[in-house]
């Protein structure tokens, strides 16, 4: 049956390509295409006076661009083994016999083996030589090469809004392999409906789950055939598309939602469909379906109530899409069914949208009405805003009593109070920062906001030298916060106070001990294991304290260094990457019942066997293994150095011993800054593998007498690690040598570290660190110091 059925579509297919019509073309266009994204890295963040990160407290850059780094380096994905003595509790993959999918993939595979390097230029450029060149390859290798080549093609004409081109593509796709079979019919009949050619898709998705078992797309096939069905007018093919499925795991989807309820539309049952777009767009508000349902109903004269546009724009309220929030309250103002009640409540949430914007001033918040509700809060927490931003904090402190006079469990004062503690400790009030931190954890334990306030006053109380109340505060944050990022520093210093000013050395190896085990690969861990080599002639077993007994114990995840190679998921995923399909990789690979032994590791090597050593990276950081709670002999060794890469290698080090560098802080701050993508330019003007401003590079090249230097040599990571390195040498240099003020005022700048040096009376260095009121400098510092670590682990010679 299933031959009989291929055999039929394979006709079609040829009918198609000759020019025979099945049926008459339509109009419309409901179908979404995906698109490639190339690896995004991130740099510093612009000046703000909001919060404490440094988007929040005065960073001078902005986040990097996305920018792919495809270099010509392919090849499949090798077999790889874990690390000697590495723990034997790993799992090994049960070898699987090759059946005839498999034997078939792999020959798809090593036929389109050089393609890659075409395909992938092709996806990223798009230009007419990367288009000539896959299309001749597609002529020199008839078979499954050419069905990979035509992919390709099909895949870059579609992202160039070139439909019928892709659909030709597609269509010689089809006819000539079948690897990859699926892709073909989906992406060809996506194409084709894009083209408004809806009846030429039919006969690609019809029975689709059954020409093409384990398919990523059988639960997207009907969909995209009901909306064929939708575009060339035929509602009630659609209904007997979707309606059986009513029940089914895909009717959730908003996708299956909007196009069951288009089909009732154009049926002429508009109860249903103004049901279900209502329920779109109440129920999914960052969805574009909820756009799309907002416009049908108006199309059939059943327009949103106020209440219901009113929910929609809270939610995208909460979601921090201001913009939009913004125009839908100012829409609905003009709503002559609002109470006068409701009408007050929107002018002000407008006024929020607006301040966030930066589109309001404090006249305008003043003028707002005066009401009774929670939105009276809302106002008193603008003002405040404004009253930060000014400089006012005498003005500050008076609406925030006044708030917890009135409005004790607003949830603007909830923010209010997390804002002002973020305020004085950049003002290095520790006192009213105290304050404010420790009033939101009393008035809303519940919040978001809670972990962190909570350890600020813990920390705050630490530098006041109020030992017994940080120490309390921090077994607090042990018991009452065991998963929070604070975690590990409150271990740490719990530790110090018990060995520093406690003298109770048998505890603090406790809470090192505790550390160590539970977070192995923290900054933390790595300093919690410098005091255990001071103190181990120093301690005595003492029982740990109760609140050792909150802390996590790290899950051990069951992975494998070995790829499954009879896997045709696995065989397929590599395919993909030859036709530059990336998009399509990690969902291929997770659609294997057992990915999740060697799926992170199957991706990123993908990557990196073409030298994609950004996305390798990126797809390890998002694979959600809890790299940095795992002792590194518990994850085969191949997963660390996917995920610690030393690409440039010959240069980095090279330039780093010119400088007298440790290489491996070099690749440590490389792989914070751009993750090792020769060709990121941020939105800061800061380019390249280091980062360097051109400004910068100009200067370190005068000093290197490097004629006719201009910015682009800074994406020659030859020429940026040159430069570079030596920058960061002035930096260290400029203060004493001393990794984490330099690290610190890479990320930050020179003048706000001097400024935090001048203040402090840090007893040591880590007292420094935790000390950074920027989040993000104090995490850069951390990860960096940490990376470090781990690189000498990993590659150091003992």
């Amino acid at each position: 049956m299933v031959t009989i059925v291929g055999n039929v579509r394979r006709a079609m297919v040829v009918a198609i390509l000759i020019g025979i019509s099945m049926s008459p073309a339509g109009d419309g266009l409901f179908a979404q295409t995906s698109t490639t994204t190339a690896p995004a890295t991130h740099a510093k963040k612009p000046v703000s006076k909001t919060g404490t990160t440094s988007a929040d407290a005065g960073k001078a850059a902005g986040t990097k661009s996305k920018a792919s780094s495809a270099k010509a380096k392919s090849g499949a994905s090798s077999k790889t083994t874990t690390k000697k003595g590495a723990a034997t509790r790993k799992k090994h993959i049960v070898s699987r016999k090759p059946t005839a999918q498999t034997i078939h993939l792999t020959s798809a595979f090593k036929a389109s083996e050089q393609l890659r390097p075409m395909a992938q230029q092709l996806a990223s450029t798009r230009s007419p030589a990367a288009y000539s060149g896959v299309q001749a390859y597609a002529r020199q290798h008839p078979g499954e090469g050419a069905a990979a080549a035509y992919l390709a093609l099909g895949h870059a004409a579609t992202l160039d809004h070139r439909y019928d081109d892709a659909v030709h593509s597609f269509l010689l796709a089809n006819t000539s392999g079948t690897a990859l079979d699926d892709y073909a019919d989906y992406l060809g009949a996506q194409a084709a409906v894009q083209a408004g050619h809806g009846a030429d898709a039919y006969g690609l998705l019809d029975n689709f789950a059954v020409r093409h078992p384990e398919s990523i797309f059988d639960a997207n096939a009907p969909v995209l055939l009901a909306n064929a069905h939708l575009q060339q007018n035929d509602p009630p093919g659609a209904l007997k598309v979707l309606v059986p499925l009513a029940d089914s795991a895909q009717a959730s989807h908003v996708d299956f939602r909007y196009a069951l309820a288009r089909a009732y539309q154009m049926s002429g049952d508009t109860t249903h469909a103004a049901s279900i777009y209502r329920n779109l767009y109440v129920g999914f508000p960052l969805s574009v379906e909820a756009g799309q349902a907002s416009s049908q109903l108006q199309a059939m004269n059943m327009p949103l109530t106020a209440g219901e546009r009113k929910v929609h724009a809270d939610q995208l309220f909460n979601a921090k899409r201001y913009a939009e929030a913004g125009e839908e309250y100012h829409s609905i103002e003009r709503d002559g069914s609002l109470s006068a009640a409701d009408h007050d409540a929107l002018l002000i949430y407008a006024a929020a949208c607006d301040m966030r914007m930066k589109h309001i001033s404090r006249r305008e918040v003043e003028k707002l009405p005066d009401t009774k509700d929670d939105s009276a809060a809302l106002k008193l927490y603008l003002l405040a805003e404004l009253s930060r931003t000014e400089n006012d904090q005498t003005a500050h402190d008076a609406l925030i009593a006044h708030m917890v006079r009135d409005f004790p469990t607003s949830r603007w004062l909830e923010e209010a109070l997390y804002s002002g503690g973020n305020m004085y400790l950049l003002k290095h009030d520790p006192q009213q920062a105290t304050y404010h931190y420790a009033l939101l954890v009393k008035l809303f334990p519940k919040s978001t906001y809670a972990a962190s306030a909570h350890w600020r006053a813990a920390w705050m109380n630490y530098r006041l030298h109020n030992y017994p109340e940080a120490a309390r505060l921090m077994d607090e944050q042990i018991e009452m916060f065991p998963a929070g990022i604070e975690a590990p520093g409150a271990l740490y210093w719990r530790g110090r106070i018990f060995e520093d000013e406690e003298k109770n050395f048998g505890q603090a190896v406790n809470y090192y001990h505790a550390l160590t085990a539970s977070y192995v690969n923290s900054y933390y861990a790595g300093l919690a294991r410098q005091r255990l080599s001071v103190l181990k002639t120093q301690a005595t077993d003492v029982a740990p304290a109760a609140a050792l007994s909150s802390v996590r114990v790290p899950v051990i995840p069951e992975l494998t260094g070995e790829l499954p190679e009879n896997e045709p998921h696995l065989i397929k995923a590599r395919l993909l990457a030859n036709a530059a399909l990336n998009e399509y990789i990690g969902p291929e690979i997770q659609a294997s019942s057992t990915s999740s032994e060697w799926g992170a590791l199957a991706q990123a090597e993908i990557y990196s066997s073409y030298g994609e050593t950004t996305r390798a990276i990126q797809s390890m950081k998002h694979s959600g293994i809890s790299f940095f709670s795992i002792p590194l002999d518990q994850v085969p060794t191949v997963y660390w150095k996917l995920l610690f890469p030393q690409p440039y290698w010959a240069d980095l080090t090279a330039n780093a011993q010119q400088n007298g560098l440790d290489p491996y802080l070099v690749a440590s701050l490389i792989r914070q800054e751009s993750e090792f993508n020769a060709g990121v330019v941020s939105h800061a003007n800061a380019w390249g593998l280091m980062q360097l401003l051109p400004s910068v590079g100009k200067a370190q090249a005068k000093r290197q007498k490097m004629k006719g230097f201009n910015a682009n040599e800074l994406l020659n990571p030859s020429v940026n690690l040159e430069l570079g390195t030596a920058n960061l040498r002035q930096v260290l240099d400029r203060f004493g040598g001393q990794a984490e003020y330099a690290l610190a005022a890479y990320n930050a700048g020179d003048v706000p570290v001097r400024q935090w040096q001048a203040i402090g009376d840090y007893k040591d260095i880590p007292e420094f660190v935790e000390s950074i009121p920027y989040t993000e400098t104090r995490e850069y510092v951390q990860a960096i110091l940490r990376n470090r670590e781990i690189y000498h682990a990993l590659y150091a010679t003992p």
